[in-house]
């Protein structure tokens, strides 16, 4: 960020991850889930989910940088959510001076938790739409407003302009770089590796912009030797991994893993942009191609380049709960439906490859987000008849674990 003062940084930094802010002093701490594998807990925020990391800095980014840019309009923030962003922008967004923000969500793409989470939340500058479809369509409708040249002058003539706080906007992804930096550095503090030894990396990713992150930590240095892609039943990243093909004409599952139920990986077009020497008529290609015919396929030189950095793998509902349950029986450890399909998807790519490079799992929400899925999976059946927070109580009182 080279056009921001290191004052400008520091108060920025300073503001969002200020004692108090997140709950434990480490903002991202490292879990040991066994001698090999480190579980890095990103939801440590006010909203208990991954988003904190970038959408408690990103209002004092974006404020810094419209002061300095456009000092006379207002910010309007549009976001299209599948659960945990929409509470994480609202609640960083929340009457910050010169925006508004306002958040489309699936209406039957959500946990509970999740769509009490925005119903309920304060603030007199935000907004909240639930919408017919899954996130795809949010996703889509939002970028379709974004390109909408007639609206954008109707909004300039207001003094306003639109902002997204999603991971299309750079400033969701430079926060989530600095956190697979600092996991690193803990790992050599712990003595899991040594200073320049490789490590794996596992994400549970949709709209790719969490595990292109730690990519983007990879080419700045950091030693990795894998990125692990996991995705739930909506493999459609599982597959181009794998083959090169991107296609996004298959059924859509509504799963219990619902922040990666997406079928258009918005983030991807980045990492295909750099794999491909910044060939811009390509990548434009084979996003009309998308748009037009639901697929396309890379060059065999750009698909050489994928298969060398990333591995990946999908894990159903059921391989999901029995993962929760099993991690939880053999360590004690609660997880949340995300990062047991990573902790699933990882235990496949280990009995296959026999690779046993030191790996930090990123664990991407706190279990008592989707209780009725956790506690059905720790001991099933006991939900029924339950309310949502009714089982956020059952699952401490059954696991004993802090929510």
């Amino acid at each position: 960020l080279t056009d921001f003062t290191a004052e400008e940084i520091d108060y920025c930094v300073n503001g969002a991850y200020a004692e108090g802010h997140f709950s434990s002093p480490k903002v991202a701490p490292l879990h040991t889930l066994n001698g090999n594998t480190e579980i890095l807990e990103l939801w440590k925020g006010p909203t208990c989910a991954f988003k904190d990391m970038a959408l408690q800095i990103l209002p004092y980014l974006l404020t810094t940088a419209s002061a300095k840019a456009v000092p006379d309009k207002q910010i309007v923030i549009l976001v299209a959510t599948s659960g945990d962003t929409g509470k994480a922008a609202l609640e960083g967004f929340k009457d910050v001076p010169n925006t508004r923000i306002l958040v489309f969500y699936p209406n039957d793409g959500v946990s509970p938790m999740q769509r009490l989470q925005m119903m309920t939340q304060e603030g007199e500058n935000v907004g909240v739409c639930a919408i017919e479809g899954n996130f795809d369509d949010a996703q889509s409708g939002v970028k379709k407003i974004f390109t909408d040249k007639a609206f954008a002058e109707k909004l300039d003539k207001m003094g306003m302009m639109f902002s997204s706080a999603n991971s299309i906007n750079w400033g969701r992804l430079v926060p989530q770089i600095v956190y697979y930096v600092s996991a690193y550095c803990d790992m050599v503090e712990k003595g899991k590796v040594n200073l320049g030894d490789e490590i794996n990396i596992v994400v549970p990713t949709g709209n790719f912009g969490n595990i292109l992150a730690a990519y983007y930590a990879k080419e700045m240095g950091i030693p990795v030797k894998k990125l692990i892609c996991a995705s739930n039943s909506n493999d459609v990243l599982t597959d181009f991994l794998k083959t090169g093909i991107y296609n996004k004409n298959r059924d859509f599952y509504t799963t219990i893993s619902p922040s990666m139920d997406i079928l258009i990986s918005s983030n991807l077009e980045r990492l295909l942009f750099l794999l491909s020497g910044m060939d811009d008529k390509a990548v434009s290609e084979w996003m009309n191609l998308l748009s037009t015919d639901g697929k396309y396929q890379v060059s065999d030189e750009v698909f050489a380049s994928i298969r060398e950095l990333f591995e990946s793998g999908c894990c159903d509902d059921d391989g999901t709960k029995a993962t929760i349950a099993k991690v939880f029986e053999d360590t004690a450890y609660l997880c949340d439906t995300h990062t047991a399909v990573a902790i699933s998807v990882y235990d496949d790519y280990v009995s296959v490859t026999a690779d046993m490079t030191p790996t930090v799992i990123a664990s991407t929400a706190n279990p008592f987000k989707f209780s009725a899925s956790v506690l059905d999976a720790v001991r099933p059946g006991i939900c029924e008849g339950m309310d949502e927070f009714d089982m956020v109580l059952g699952l401490h009182a059954e696991t004993g674990a802090e929510c």
